[in-house]
């Protein structure tokens, strides 16, 4: 006879769920200060390199467990190698980013992720959108806008590093509807290869010198990115999502407090009215999913570095 979940069981999975989400965001904006500190000093071929192979300390288990043959037994190939293209692009440009732009800007335009995605998936995924949650994404586009600083100068490099690697972001995320029936440590797995693929590309001719403790600093790039991953995954299965979105826009808050703390930087009214904005914008799209429809996971926004 199968056990039906008591009502104080079912809670305590929902506070351990928001609490793994929670311990979640921050290994996230953990791993985002990191990275940034790490490709001000070395170059972003071997930053990449080594934080993919300090991926595997956490994936290699997890392969074992699976059984590496189901790598290759994926569905709709031709998605998943566009997936992992975009996946790839969207951590490259973060990290190129973040090397001259400050994290709390860098993370503003990803936290606008979501609003992309229920743009997109309007279009590539058929999914109705009416009239309220389009002018909701209006609205987290002009926070965008504010957020890039209204000047002649607001289309710099770093900026447009930000705002395409957002979108490839959040591509990704709608091909992860497409995909939804491969687990989660294939999904990551080729992600990582690919971005190792591309570290070495990259890394020719630009390699440095590493001290032990610069090296151990890439690996545990690639372990904290991993474990919040793990993390977040988890959670879902424990918590509804419309109660976890919310909590994933302490992203923003801990990298302005990261910011602050190891890099000096203050983030400008621009950043905070835009990123004010698209968090509201963001918010409203969700909540008016939810009022509608079942929401799944993917529309959670989950910072994918």
């Amino acid at each position: 006879m199968q056990l039906q979940p008591t009502a104080s069981g079912v809670k305590n999975a929902v506070l351990v769920g928001v609490a793994l989400m929670l311990l979640g965001d921050l290994l996230f904006a953990l791993n985002d200060a990191m990275g940034k500190w790490l490709v001000t000093n070395f170059s972003l071929g071997q930053v990449l390199l080594i934080r993919s192979l300090g991926c595997f300390i956490v994936l290699g288990p997890l392969l074992v467990k699976q059984g590496p043959e189901k790598l290759f037994r994926v569905e709709r190939k031709g998605l998943q190698v566009l997936r992992v293209l975009f996946a790839t692009l969207d951590v490259g440009l973060f990290y190129a980013a973040v090397a001259y732009l400050p994290l709390a800007d860098v993370m503003t335009f990803y936290m606008a992720g979501p609003i992309y995605v229920a743009a997109l998936s309007h279009f590539f995924l058929n999914e109705r959108i009416g009239w309220r949650r389009w002018l909701a994404v209006l609205v987290g586009f002009c926070g965008v806008v504010i957020a890039l600083r209204p000047s002649s100068a607001m289309l710099s490099l770093p900026s447009l590093f930000g705002i395409v690697g957002s979108l490839s972001f959040s591509m990704s995320l709608v091909l992860n509807r497409y995909l939804r029936n491969t687990s989660d440590t294939t999904l990551v797995t080729w992600q990582m290869l690919a971005a190792l693929v591309v570290g070495v590309v990259l890394s020719i001719g630009s390699w440095q010198p590493t001290t032990p403790i610069e090296l151990g600093s890439m690996l545990a790039l690639g372990v904290v990115a991993s474990c919040a991953h793990l993390l977040i995954t988890r959670s879902l299965k424990l918590a509804p999502a419309s109660l976890l979105a919310p909590l994933q826009y302490t992203l923003l808050i801990w990298a302005i407090a990261f910011g602050y703390a190891f890099f000096g930087d203050i983030p400008d009214m621009y950043v905070i009215v835009g990123g004010a904005i698209i968090v509201v914008a963001g918010l409203f799209i969700f909540h008016r999913k939810n009022l509608l429809e079942t929401v799944s996971v993917e529309a959670v926004p989950v910072d994918g570095h």
